[in-house]
């Protein structure tokens, strides 16, 4: 596990753009997509990961949590040699209250693609459809600017 304590939005960014270049940087051993799964309450941190996260990947747009649409689906632009390019799938299960109504979303083709990269927001509200391989991004709300970030 890592853990990183973030004093800012601009710390959290940081952590995640350089994971998402670290993670493109090189083809990944999976035979599934490749998932985050993030946990924590709402103002820890989550969506500000996303946008730094989507930064490292290439993805120019302004990253915001899908939470009316549950995901949302971005193309990865990255630097030929590395990961063979995908899609980048940000999702926000706040909504789901069922885990079967993630997989009426097609959620079990989209994690059977080995180019694409899956992070899901709340995804403890569908633990059960996650695939084994997932890793796991807790975030805790320590006061108004710091935040524990533990990767796992």
């Amino acid at each position: 596990m890592i853990k990183y304590i973030t004093r800012n939005a601009e710390e959290t960014h940081k952590i995640a753009k350089s994971l998402a270049k670290k993670i493109i940087a090189s083809p990944l051993p999976e035979d599934l997509a490749l998932v985050f799964a993030l946990k924590g309450d709402l103002g820890s941190g989550k969506t500000t990961f996303m946008q730094g996260f989507a930064a490292g990947l290439g993805i120019k747009e302004k990253i915001t949590s899908p939470t009316f649409n549950i995901f949302k689906k971005y193309p990865i632009k990255n630097e030929p040699g590395s990961y063979e390019p995908g899609s980048f799938y940000h999702f926000d299960c706040y909504r789901i209250e069922k885990p079967k109504e993630i997989l009426d979303l097609g959620f079990e083709k989209i994690i059977s693609d080995p180019k694409n990269i899956v992070a899901i927001e709340w995804a403890e509200n569908i633990k059960e459809s996650l695939p084994k391989n997932t890793r796991w991004i807790n975030f805790k709300f320590v006061d108004k600017n710091t935040r524990v970030i533990d990767i796992s």
